[in-house]
């Protein structure tokens, strides 16, 4: 997709999340994220908010590792969700000025990252939707240019699949069990190869969202 587009599907999905998390009563805050378990709902939403945050102030430093995703989370420690929409909203008037001035592949990675994030929430808190969003149409763009560069062949011939979208974006980001990604149509042996090339791992308890 073009930046101009993703930078739609990034504006889309905030206020599509913000929408979902206004709804919730609030007790959703303190739940696990399954695929993010050492952080609450809460947690997930903070690093999501947090991300355009450290763009803006350009504090890169460790930028997508595990510290420096921790710190995002840590900072809002006593933020609720309701403080943090608030926060996403107003950080996002800057933050889409900055957007379009991503360079690629950066842009659609940070795309990729958001939206993995909306549906690890959305499988915590058990609100399934937005499988065929423009941003996990950007994720898939992301994934299949970043398979056509891997030097493994098995790797490579990923970028080539039939299997589209949703299940294609969340068997590559360590989302689905290794039962799960054969039944998609995806070859077991070069999905997890793939993956352990990346901070993911695959989980052992298959999950729908």
């Amino acid at each position: 997709m073009s930046s101009s587009d993703a930078c739609v599907a990034y504006l889309e999905l905030h206020e599509r999340v913000s929408l979902m998390l206004s709804r919730q009563g609030g007790a959703e805050a303190n739940q696990t994220v399954p695929h993010c378990p050492e952080w609450t709902v809460k947690d997930v939403l903070a690093h999501m908010v947090g991300v355009p945050e450290d763009i803006l102030s350009g504090n890169l430093n460790g930028v997508t590792t595990a510290e420096w995703t921790q710190r995002q989370v840590d900072r809002h420690a006593e933020h609720t969700i309701p403080d943090l929409l608030q926060i996403w909203s107003e950080t996002l008037r800057s933050f889409s000025v900055v957007l379009p001035k991503i360079p690629q592949p950066t842009l659609s990675q940070f795309i990729f990252d958001q939206v993995t994030h909306e549906h690890d929430i959305r499988h915590a808190i058990a609100e399934a939707g937005a499988r065929n969003s423009s941003a996990i149409a950007v994720a898939e763009g992301f994934l299949r240019n970043s398979l056509t560069h891997n030097p493994e062949f098995g790797i490579r011939k990923l970028s080539e699949s039939s299997i589209r979208g949703f299940d294609f974006v969340r068997s590559l980001s360590g989302r689905r069990t290794i039962s799960q990604i054969h039944a998609v149509g995806l070859s077991p042996d070069a999905v997890v190869a793939f993956i352990e090339t990346t901070p993911f791992t695959v989980p052992t308890i298959d999950v729908t969202e």
